[in-house]
């Protein structure tokens, strides 16, 4: 059952592109900002604090074409994506039904609860500017998933950003495992490229958001996969303990406070069977940029709905696995920075 690829009106189609273009137009835009910045101090003498750091930057720009121009740019994408995603969405609708009411049955299983407390880093926030955050909308999940990322956002990253996925998955140290966890699996695309790579492998995914994982579980319906897939907090997951010989996650970490990323790696730790595999990966450590680059990424998660950005990238995250007890760590990659460690056998 084809889910993959939705056939978007003409109306929608061109709006996704007019959004996707103005992505790609952002980038001169942005280098000319950067050179503006270069001719009037050196970076390298740029302070320490974060907040200086933007402040001196901003007043040395106040009176730039271009910064205000990448300034309105930005702010119009981050309100306007996920309106005219929707409404291309809701323009297919009608044939798109029968697909979704049929992929709503197979072999996955999907426990949502309905009484779940919420934490407080994630109830409310609407991440990434979404309106109405990620389940704003009754079918939030396929239009995410299959609208935003495929027909928009994919096209930002060179090499494509499932096969930064599938890339991701394959860096497991082993083989073929028996049971998978997907930490934060949202609408289930790298939970695909670890069922791509282990096909033998029992995958259980858990995510707070419940329209994101209706829409992992029409997924796995539509290619035959028997995810389990749970509405419950990664740090907290109730499963046993030595339940799975694998725990990942996919660029789950700059969602969540940087308090909370220590109790999700202790939780992968609790998870795992002696001598399992962790494999966390996530955006930029701002340890491997130069303070103009970390400038640039603090600004744009400040401005892009991403409340836990500055705190995250600044962790070291191989450390953290170290503390909570992972052996043999590694930490490398610029995006996605991927953490791997092993629990002792």
């Amino acid at each position: 059952m084809e889910l993959q690829d939705p056939n978007l009106r003409q109306r929608g189609r061109a709006s996704l592109d007019f959004l996707a273009q103005m992505g790609v137009a952002a980038a001169p835009v942005s280098q000319k900002v950067t050179s503006e910045i270069s001719d009037q101090m050196d970076p390298d003498k740029l302070p320490d604090d974060l907040d200086e750091r933007d402040a001196l930057i901003n007043a040395a720009l106040a009176d730039s074409r271009a910064f205000a121009t990448h300034r309105l740019m930005g702010d119009w994408h981050s309100r306007s994506y996920t309106r005219i995603s929707t409404e291309a969405f809701e323009e297919i609708l009608p044939e798109l039904q029968p697909v979704l009411d049929k992929t709503s049955n197979g072999p996955a299983s999907l426990e949502l609860d309905p009484d779940l407390p919420l934490p407080d880093y994630w109830d409310g926030v609407h991440f990434h500017r979404t309106d109405g955050g990620w389940d704003g909308h009754e079918h939030m999940g396929y239009v995410h998933g299959e609208i935003i990322h495929k027909k928009m956002v994919a096209r930002f990253f060179p090499g494509g950003i499932f096969q930064q996925r599938q890339n991701v998955a394959e860096m497991a140290p082993r083989d073929n495992y028996k049971r998978i966890l997907d930490m934060g699996c949202s609408s289930g695309h790298f939970t695909t490229a670890l069922a791509n790579t282990y096909p033998d492998a029992q995958i259980t995914g858990v995510e707070l958001s419940a329209r994101m994982l209706e829409h992992a579980f029409r997924t796995a319906n539509a290619n035959g996969w028997n995810w389990k897939l749970y509405q419950r907090p990664a740090e907290d997951t109730g499963f046993d303990d030595a339940s799975f010989d694998l725990v990942a996650s996919y660029i789950l970490i700059h969602e969540i406070p940087a308090d909370v990323v220590e109790k999700v790696f202790a939780e992968a730790f609790r998870l795992l069977e002696p001598g399992g595999d962790m494999i966390m990966s996530d955006a930029t450590r701002y340890a491997d940029l130069d303070k103009l680059g970390v400038w640039k990424a603090d600004r744009g998660a400040k401005y892009g709905g991403e409340p836990f950005w500055r705190e995250t990238a600044s962790l070291d995250l191989a450390e953290i696995a170290r503390k909570v007890g992972f052996e043999d760590v590694s930490a490398d990659g610029i995006y996605p920075h991927v953490v791997k460690g092993r629990k002792p056998a």
